[in-house]
Parts: structure tokens; C-alpha cells; sequence
């Protein structure tokens, strides 16, 4: 928010400064309102008040300082109470294990790495394992529970880098009226985690100060052949609260110790949701803290799931039972205490949950909890509104006897069955006796030797295992309505029409080698398809077709959150520029390139430091709505007029009213990816527990966007696991114009799933950089070919059966499917009939038919290109253009660097060949993309996303030369500048907003103050600040000098990412050329009184130094030093 004060008493409060023409000499004062912030005008008294005013006049009210100290209770305040359990012996623990569905997987590869790294464990490639309601293993109750996140409509934060903002603090007791404030009011427990160790639950246990009670509940069912006990007892376990509340505890402690031979404990979310929901319907679910002391929580979704359905504070007494038995019998020497041990365990989940309820844009749990932010499938709509109420639960599945079916399979398991192992899970990956994976041995083997082999009807085996591997997905539960006579194959449309629908995922050159990454783009591009360059920018080497005739640029050149390699002419040589707004694998999360795989290569291709490891923030921070949205949209058609726009969503409830903004938006394609995703590296929880399979999410785009007449401006793409034409046509059937395949392509380049793509270790020599291992690499372009060519034919005899002739015709059809009959209990009562709900019966409008308008005609570069011309056909020739400028007038600059990059390629022209000033307010975007040879100078203001992309460009911004104002205390221009700058130099003669410079990795810019969270993830370049920083200055840089004139605000750095050292005679020396420059375009005073005191002042510099950066240039000055 901007605003101007004037000196007649005005105030002009708008998104953007430029809304009303006002005379420079009229302005007293120009500014932001930052985030967190709040200003009230007062007419009375003809004043503004601001932030701290407001805030220090509503503090004083009361003494609330006083209230605190004298009536909040912290943990460390409560007396130690001796446990009245026994410790859990060995063979009780192993029954309970069974109990409560551990596996072997889950205790050495879940918890036993967070007691040794205190960090969730990291996983790779895709989950190809049933949905639980698929599953034939009994499965734990929260693996039916989906994660949210948010995807364009508000951003994921990042809880690492910006952890300031973060907080999982709790409190339990009654939570008091709001609006009737007293002393007392503070009278609960403050908790600084939400998972509690069992001395700490002890204590909460045996409270007793302030009249304060709590009061303990077990949670079980009688187990026998009749069922319906589960229900029971659940009605049971409501009334014992209601009693508790009624008598006066403020603390419910919901335990599952209780269990024996003929009792299994109520799955603890589902006890703990039933008495939320419930104390919500009857009025009373302020009035108690409820803590869930579980034996089936330990791993990090089990916790999400339990705190976003009403847990206040959790005690997993059997996952500190199972960390003691690890300790106990690891005979390493190297082993830690079992304090040391449960505290990193502890560390773990704590870090995990940040993480989950960050990607929705949450920043604290106290907003989390309760607030039920998943999906739920499989369980059936009585269940969810009587237990889950409110929660969306889109196919039924279970209902509250199958639950309790279930859940006594493990019970018998551990009490009846003979078998005395444990199951060896299988999900993380493939295991002999585990869960089922489409990707096994068998299906592996068969993909490559068809491919190898081109041998058609080996693929067809392979995809009859695959399309019969016991219902593993939800479109496995479908069968072709054959409703039309079939047709002959001749009759079909041509492979060579069918192979212009395909493309490979996104997948970065760093993430995987050269070799595999160019193979996958000249496949593509030999069968017209398209290749998708990931996330890591394209070697420009890339962009010139071969001898031979091969192409091996990528398509697709893909805009992610890191803005790696995205230059002017990284996008002019694209034919469609992807904006992932979310990966199927980790949604809501950002990514890191670890420095081992930052080679020279790689570190020049994405404008970074050999060895030095690589951020992609969670969020866009230049998408933070759908307006925003719109604008990158409307940048990048700006960047290259003939790519056409795609942006990459995630299937969730509600991706169909976002997909219809972003068609609104103006974007050419959507793409909707599945859970199921293939990545790099991600943490477990996410690729198992975040987000949804894309049947779901197509399907409800392909619906939203019919019902608001949106379909035909759009391509919709889908993505995830998908393996067979059978996969193929379903997909068509709801809804996609084209297909993304990315895991079957890294297999037919001779990938084997061992999942160690995160380690740099791939045997293969695909997802390395190890030069030894990529000599492994024995893939082939024909492998690939082969691969797209089977699918489009086991595609093209299935449209024959079906009677169809083209894809059009397929598309959004939904009456060649139909749900087949399930005999198995826990798919019995699925209903897959909303997946096919249509709203229309013209086929015309079920898939792509038109384009988005053109909404480029009028900008304002059109204009600037007919008065540079002559430089633009003689580069020798300078150009030197003047003009007014608006807020309306968007993107400027960009139009005419795409141009210079399409003549010039990335050489482009000599610094200064065109020269345009302007006179005015600048819209959004100024000079993004700018290209090297043009020089963009305002004199008055500019909005957000100022130099977004610049690519060589050189920006000047000053204030009108007959303002008033001090400039150096003004805001001059707003949030996101340089945000992805790869290049060029900057001077603003004023202060920035938030987020200045953000993943600047190559400019040189001077600026007179910045806003909070300035520099962050910098990789490159240099910022000269003269003046105040904001909160979280540096976060997550990793490259690149930044240089502080003054120290006011020097504890507002992230000294965890950064060191703040003295300047030398070098640093000095840099500064002094910026500052001559800045002065020289700008006039600015503070620059002249700098330069001309530079002996006293230059000891007022503080130099910034990425942590990282200096760790390799110490590390090579060993080196050099022999």
C-alpha cells in the first residue's frame, strides 16, 4: 500500500502511487504501509497517526505486562511428577508397534534418522503406492488426510529463511472472552511446542496450582466379531468430556494406553476430531485444552493431522518408547544420550509442522489448530460430517465400521496372528512383501527392454501389469464405456498429430545430467512434442540446432520461484514459458540445489558460485494473488509475444476456481500435476501426504471451467505416474488436451528407482553431476521416441475400440467411462461418479478450440520501438527518446528488450545505445527483462517489480527536480524490485519497499533504504544500501556483496545465512565507483556527501558476506595457496 501526504493536507492512500496527478512541489511526504502494519487518519485533529502510535496507545489500556507475570504458567514452573506407567518392556513395545501399525520402514527410516539428524528424512522420485483407501494393508487413519497448500490465490512462507515470523507456541486452559479482558483471562499454560515429553505431560497431569484440575480419558473399544463397538465408544468418550467440563477440568488429557487382549485404542484423530467437533456443536470447546497422549503419532503427518483437528499439545509416549529401545540396542560408540536422542526427534517434528502449515501461508500453530486444512478421500460423507465435520470428502469410501474394521486387523495382527515381524512397509520404497508400487522390478525391466528393443508388444505386456497392479489409483477403478461400434486403427488420427500433445515434467539440469536433460529435449523435438528445461535456466549453447538437424533446446523453458537462468533471451527462445506455481511431490514448498551438485557448469548456467547450494523460495514473490498472477503473465507476453503462457498447478479442493483465474489471466495452458510427481528431493511427508491425484483436480478444472464458459480459451496438460495409453485416454476423457510424462521417460533413459536422486549417487549417471557416475549413463534418444510412439499407439487402438476418431473427440467424454464394480470391503462403497459429473453436451466446448485475446496492442513500447528503430536496424546508431509515463503503462521496456534479444541474442547491443527518459509515475514491471544496450531512466516514481528479470538493461530512477521532500527518506519505488536480476546495474535515488533485490544474481544497484526482507536468496551482484534496512535482511543469500552505509538497523540481519564484517580497501574501492555513478545519474545528496567527506564516512560501511560465499573462497584460497 503507497501513500503520499501533501503539503495542503492531503493524504492519497491506493495499491500504487501514481492514481492522481499531483504537482511535485505539492508532495511533503511519500511512503508504504508495510506489512503488519496499520495507519488511522484523524480528522478532528486534522493528523495521521501511525503504526507504533496506534499500537503504544491501545498497549496502555491496561497493565497486561503485570497480568502476565502474575498469572501465566509455563511447564518449567510446575513441579516434577513421578510417572505412574511403567517403562513399556520389549515385548510389549513390539505388540503395541503392531497395534498401532508401525512398520519396519517407519522406525528405521522415519525415526531413527530424526533422532540422528534432527530432521525429517528426505526422499526422491514419485509415490507410486496406492491411496489408502486403495490399499490392501491396513492403513493408519491420517493417511487417508491430504495436506493443503496454497497456490496463487495467497503464497507458502518459507519457515526456514524467514522463521522470525514463525511460531509454535500453545496454550491450554480455557480460552477466555475476548471482549471482557481481566488479569485472570491469563491464567493457562503457555507451551513453546506443541509435542509434549512425558515428564512434561506428567506435570500437566498432576496440576495443581490456581485451582487448576486435568483430568485423563482412554480412548478404546471392546474388540470382537460383531463390530459396531468403535461408534460406541466414541459417543462414550464424548460424555466422559462433557462430565470433565462440567466438574471443572480445564485439561483433557485423550489417552490410548489403555489396551489389551480384548481392547484396541480408538485411533487417536479420530477421538481427538470426534470431541472437537463435538465441543464445538455444544458451545463448550473454549472452555478446555485437550492433549492427546497417542501411541499412534510419530511421523510428521501424524502430528499435522492431530493439531489441525483440535489438539492443543500431544504426548507420543510410544515413539520416545521406541527411540529408548533404538538407543538401547545401537551398539555404535558414536551413540548418543537418550535426552540428546528425543530433543533432536522432538526437533524434527517441530521443523516438519512449520513446514506444513507454512505451504498453506500459516505462520503460526495457534491459527493452525483446528483448523482442518485437508482433504479427505476415501472416507464416506456420514463419517466425515459426524467426526470430521465440514471437512471436504469428495468420493465416500469407509464409513465408522469399516474404520473400526480396519483398525482391528492390526489388533488381531498383534494378539491372534502367528506372524511375529513386524510388516516391513514398502512405501518408501520397494520391498518383496510391501506395499504395492506400480514402478517394481517386473514393470521396470519390461518398460526399458521395449524400449531398448522396439518392441511393441513388450510395452504391451508391460502396460497390462501396470494397468492390472490391483487397483493402485483411482482411475484403475474405471472401466471404457463402449458405447460406440468400434472403428478400424486407419480410421484414427496420426501418431504425428497425437505426439504434438506430449511433453516431458519439468526436471532441471542439476537435478539430473546433461546427457539425460539433452536427450529428453531432442526426442521431444524430433516427434514435435516438447521438452521441459525444469527450473535451472538451459545452456544458451543449447539454443542452435546441430548438424545434424537436432534440436536440443528445450520447448518449454520453465519460471519458477528461483528464477534460475531466466534471462530476455532464455525466454525468447522458448515456444512456451511454464510459471510452476507448485510441484506435485512438494507443494507449497520451495526447493534446494545442495552445493556438491553446483558445479562450474551448472553455477554459470543459473548465474551462482560453484559449490555454493541453491534456494527456490516457497512462494513467487511477485504472485501473492491472482492479480499478481496476471501481471507475470502478462510480463512474460510482454518478454516473448509468441510463447505461448502456461502455469503449473497442483490437484486440491478448489483448483478448479483457481484454474479459472488463472484462464481469466490471460494464461494459454494449464497444467494440473498430481501428487504422485516425480522430484529431485523432498521430504517424506510431502510426497506421501500433500496434495491430490489428478483425476480429482482435472476433473474439477475440466467441470469449473465449462460451467463458466472458460474451457475453449485454454489447453489443459495433466501430469503424475502416468505410464499407459490406457493412462492416456482416461486422462483425455477428463478433460487434458496434452499429457506430461515424466517418470516413464527417466526409465526409458535407464533409470531403475533406487531413489538416491537427492544423494548425487544415481548408478545410472542420471540424477548426478558426479562425472564418474554419468559415465554410466547408457540411455538413448530412440529409447525415448520409442516411448512416446507405444504410448500414442496403445492410445490410438483404444480410441478405436472406443469408436473415436480424434483427441478432440475424446476429450472431456466422460461418458466413455464408467466406475467398475468393487468387491473388495474398503472400495465397496467408493462413488467416482462426481469425477465424471458433466455439465454439458456440446463437445465443441470440452477442450481448447480458441486463444486468449491479444491484450498487447496498446502498450506503450510499441510507440518506443518506432522512435529507436534506427539503432534496432544499426546498432552503431544511438537512440535518445523522451516521454510521459503512467501507472497504467505496465511492462515498459520489455517489448523492446525482446526485440533486442531476438536480433542480437544475449550479446545483444554496447551499454547505452538506447536511451529513454521518462517523466512521471511508472506502472508495474518497469524494465523487466530489460536487455543489455538500454538505458531506462524516470524522474518521478515507480510500483512493484521494478527491473523484474533485468537482463543487462541499466535503470535510473530519480524524484522530480522540483520536489521538496528529502529523497533518501522517501519511497520512490515499491516491493519485488530486481527480483530474479540476473544482470545490469541500478541507481534509485529513494527508498524501496520489501523484498528488494530478492534473487539478484549478477546486478550492481545503489538504493537509499529498503524494506524488510531486502537481499534475500542472493546469489550474485552487489547492493550498495545507503540507509535503513528492514527485518530479515539477507536471508537465505548465498552470493554476491551487499555493502550498509550506517548502523542503525544492523540486528536486523539473518545471521544465520550471513557474517557482517569490516570493509577493506577493495570494498572501498567498489563503493566509491557505485557512488560515483549514482551520483551522476541521479544528483543524489547523499552520494555527493559521501564522496566528498569519503575519508570519516567510508568507515561508516559494513560489508555483508553470504556465509556460504565465504566459505568457498576460503576454501579456494587453501587451495591456491597450495
Amino acid at each position: 500500500m503507497r501513500y503520499t501526504i501533501t503539503e495542503d493536507n492531503r493524504i492519497i492512500l491506493a495499491s500504487e502511487t501514481g492514481v492522481l496527478d499531483i504537482e511535485p512541489s505539492n508532495i511533503k511526504e511519500k511512503g508504504n504501509l508495510r506489512s503488519g502494519k496499520i495507519l488511522s487518519i484523524d480528522f478532528t485533529r486534522n493528523k495521521v497517526k501511525f503504526d507504533q502510535e496506534i499500537k503504544n496507545t491501545i498497549c496502555n489500556r491496561e497493565p497486561y505486562n503485570n497480568w502476565l507475570k502474575k498469572n501465566r504458567i509455563t511447564a518449567d514452573m510446575l513441579p516434577k511428577k513421578k510417572s505412574k506407567f511403567k517403562k513399556i518392556n520389549d515385548l510389549d513395545l513390539e505388540r503395541f508397534h503392531k497395534v498401532f501399525g508401525y512398520s519396519k520402514e517407519d522406525i528405521e527410516k522415519v525415526i531413527y534418522p530424526m533422532t540422528k539428524n534432527a530432521s525429517e528424512p528426505i526422499g526422491s522420485m514419485g509415490n507410486d503406492t496406492p491411496i489408502a483407501v486403495l490399499s490392501k494393508k491396513p492403513k493408519h487413519i491420517s493417511n487417508y488426510f491430504k495436506q493443503l497448500f496454497a497456490q496463487v490465490t495467497n503464497p507458502p512462507i518459507d519457515p526456514i529463511r524467514e522463521k522470525d515470523v514463525m511460531s509454535l507456541i500453545t496454550h491450554l486452559g480455557n480460552v477466555s472472552n475476548l471482549l471482557s479482558q481481566k488479569d485472570t483471562d491469563c491464567r493457562n499454560i503457555m507451551l513453546e511446542s506443541p509435542i509434549l515429553n512425558d515428564e512434561t505431560l506428567e506435570k500437566i497431569r498432576s496440576i495443581d496450582i490456581f485451582n487448576l484440575q486435568s483430568k485423563t480419558i482412554n480412548a478404546y473399544y471392546k474388540v470382537d466379531k460383531k463390530g459396531g463397538n468403535l461408534k460406541k465408544a466414541l459417543n462414550r468418550l464424548c460424555r466422559y468430556v462433557d462430565d470433565a467440563i462440567d466438574d471443572g477440568y480445564e485439561f483433557i488429557i485423550i489417552s490410548d494406553r489403555f489396551l489389551d487382549s480384548s481392547h484396541a485404542p480408538i485411533p487417536s484423530l479420530l477421538s481427538c476430531s470426534c470431541i472437537h467437533n463435538h465441543l464445538i456443536r455444544s458451545g463448550k470447546r473454549g472452555k478446555v485444552g485437550l492433549i492427546v497422549e497417542s501411541g499412534d503419532a510419530w511421523e510428521v503427518h501424524h502430528y499435522a493431522t492431530l493439531l489441525s483437528f483440535g489438539a492443543n499439545a500431544i504426548n507420543p509416549y510410544m515413539a520416545f518408547a521406541t527411540i529408548r529401545k533404538l538407543r538401547e540396542s545401537n551398539s555404535s560408540s558414536d551413540i548418543k544420550k537418550l535426552k540428546t536422542l528425543k530433543n533432536n526427534y522432538i526437533n524434527s517434528i517441530e521443523k516438519g509442522l512449520l513446514k506444513v502449515f507454512s505451504k498453506i501461508g500459516i505462520s503460526t500453530l495457534k491459527s493452525y489448530q483446528g483448523s482442518q486444512l485437508f482433504e479427505i478421500i476415501g472416507i464416506n460423507r456420514n463419517t466425515v460430517d459426524q467426526y470430521f465435520t465440514s471437512t471436504t470428502s469428495r468420493i465416500q469410501g469407509l464409513g465408522i465400521n469399516d474404520i473400526e474394521r480396519e483398525n482391528n486387523k492390526k489388533h488381531f495382527h498383534a494378539y491372534n496372528h502367528e506372524q511375529t515381524d513386524l510388516d516391513v512397509g514398502g512405501l518408501l520404497s520397494w520391498k518383496k512383501e510391501g506395499e504395492k508400487h506400480a514402478f517394481n522390478p517386473e514393470t521396470i525391466s519390461l518398460l526399458q527392454h521395449s524400449t531398448i528393443k522396439n518392441d511393441f508388444s513388450l510395452f504391451k505386456k508391460y502396460s497390462s501389469k501396470v494397468n492390472h497392479l490391483n487397483k493402485t489409483s483411482i482411475r484403475s477403478n474405471f472401466d471404457f464405456n463402449f458405447i460406440n461400434d468400434s472403428i478400424p486403427l486407419s480410421e484414427v488420427e496420426s501418431s504425428k498429430n497425437i505426439y504434438k500433445r506430449f511433453a516431458t515434467g519439468a526436471m532441471s539440469f542439476g537435478s539430473i545430467s546433461h546427457e539425460a536433460h539433452t536427450n529428453l529435449a531432442i526426442a521431444m523435438n524430433r516427434l514435435g512434442g516438447r521438452s521441459n528445461s525444469g527450473e535451472g535456466g538451459e545452456d544458451e549453447v543449447r539454443f542452435k540446432i546441430k548438424e545434424n538437424g537436432d534440436n536440443l533446446s528445450s520447448a518449454i523453458k520453465q519460471i519458477a520461484s528461483g528464477r534460475f537462468g531466466v534471462t530476455i533471451n532464455y525466454l525468447n527462445n522458448a515456444k512456451e514459458i511454464q510459471i510452476k506455481m507448485a510441484q506435485g511431490a512438494k507443494p507449497g514448498e520451495g526447493g534446494q540445489l545442495p552445493g556438491h551438485k553446483v558445479d562450474d557448469w551448472i553455477a554459470r548456467v543459473r548465474n551462482s558460485t560453484p559449490g555454493v547450494g541453491l534456494i527456490s523460495p516457497p512462494p513467487h514473490h511477485d504472485i501473492y494473488s491472482i492479480e499478481d498472477l496476471s501481471q507475470l503473465i502478462f510480463d512474460l507476453k510482454n518478454a516473448n509475444r509468441d510463447a505461448d503462457i502456461s502455469v503449473k498447478l497442483v490437484s486440491k479442493a478448489g483448483v478448479g476456481t483457481i484454474a479459472a483465474g488463472v484462464a481469466k489471466a490471460k494464461s494459454d495452458k494449464i497444467l494440473i500435476s498430481g501428487y504422485d510427481g516425480g522430484t529431485g528431493a523432498s521430504p517424506i511427508s510431502s510426497i506421501q501426504h500433500a496434495g491430490l491425484p489428478w483425476e480429482l483436480g482435472l476433473s474439477e478444472t475440466q467441470q469449473t471451467l465449462m460451467k463458466n464458459g472458460l474451457r475453449s480459451r485454454v489447453k489443459l496438460q495433466v501430469d503424475g505416474q502416468i505410464k499407459t495409453g490406457r493412462d492416456l485416454a482416461i486422462a483425455s476423457i477428463l478433460g487434458a488436451d496434452e499429457w506430461g510424462i515424466s517418470t516413464a521417460a527417466l526409465i526409458s533413459q535407464g533409470c531403475i528407482m533406487m531413489r538416491k536422486c537427492h544423494l548425487n549417487t544415481c548408478p545410472v549417471g542420471i540424477a548426478t553431476q558426479d562425472k564418474t557416475l554419468r559415465k554410466r549413463f547408457n540411455g538413448e534418444v530412440d529409447h525415448m521416441v520409442n516411448l512416446i510412439h507405444f504410448l500414442t499407439e496403445e492410445l490410438r487402438e483404444i480410441m478405436a475400440s472406443l469408436g473415436v476418431r480424434k483427441v478432440d473427440d475424446l476429450i472431456g467424454n466422460t461418458k466413455l467411462l464408467k466406475q467398475k464394480k468393487n468387491q473388495n470391503w474398503k472400495t465397496k462403497n467408493l462413488d467416482l461418479n462426481p469425477i465424471l459429473f458433466s455439465h454439458l453436451d456440446k463437445p465443441k466446448n470440452y477442450y481448447n478450440s480458441s486463444h486468449q485475446k491479444d491484450f498487447l496492442s496498446d502498450q506503450l513500447d510499441y510507440v518506443l520501438l518506432e522512435k529507436i528503430k534506427d539503432t534496432l536496424d544499426n546498432p552503431s546508431v544511438r537512440s535518445n527518446v523522451s516521454t510521459q509515463i503512467k501507472s497504467t503503462d505496465r511492462a515498459v521496456g520489455t517489448i523492446i528488450s525482446s526485440e533486442i534479444s531476438r536480433k542480437f541474442g544475449s550479446e545483444a547491443i554496447s551499454e547505452d545505445s538506447i536511451n529513454i527518459n521518462f517523466i512521471g509515475s511508472a506502472g508495474q514491471s518497469f524494465g523487466a527483462f530489460g536487455s543489455k544496450g538500454l538505458t531506462l531512466k524516470i524522474e518521478g516514481d515507480s510500483n512493484d517489480y521494478f527491473g523484474k528479470g533485468l537482463s543487462g538493461a541499466k535503470l535510473i530512477i530519480r524524484p522530480p527536480k522540483e520536489s521538496r521532500f528529502v529523497a533518501n527518506e522517501n519511497m520512490i519505488i515499491g516491493n519485488v524490485a530486481l527480483y530474479g536480476a540476473t544482470s545490469g546495474s541500478c541507481f534509485i535515488n529513494g527508498k524501496a519497499g520489501e523484498r528488494f533485490c530478492v534473487r539478484n544474481s549478477g546486478v550492481d544497484v545503489v538504493v537509499e533504504g529498503v524494506g524488510d526482507n531486502a537481499c534475500e536468496y542472493m546469489t550474485g551482484g552487489v547492493a550498495l544500501i545507503l540507509g535503513n534496512i528492514g527485518k530479515n535482511f539477507g536471508a537465505g543469500m548465498s552470493g554476491g556483496i551487499a555493502y550498509i552505509y550506517g548502523n542503525k538497523n544492523l540486528n536486523n540481519f539473518n545471521k544465520s545465512s550471513i557474517d557482517l564484517v569490516n570493509t577493506n580497501e577493495e570494498d572501498i574501492k567498489k563503493i566509491k565507483a557505485l557512488l560515483h555513478s549514482h551520483r551522476k545519474y541521479t544528483d543524489s545528496h547523499l552520494a555527493s556527501f559521501i564522496l566528498d567527506d569519503i575519508q570519516n564516512q567510508k568507515n561508516n560501511f559494513t560489508k555483508v558476506y553470504p556465509k556460504e560465499l565465504r566459505r568457498i573462497h576460503e576454501k579456494n584460497k587453501i587451495h591456491a595457496n597450495g
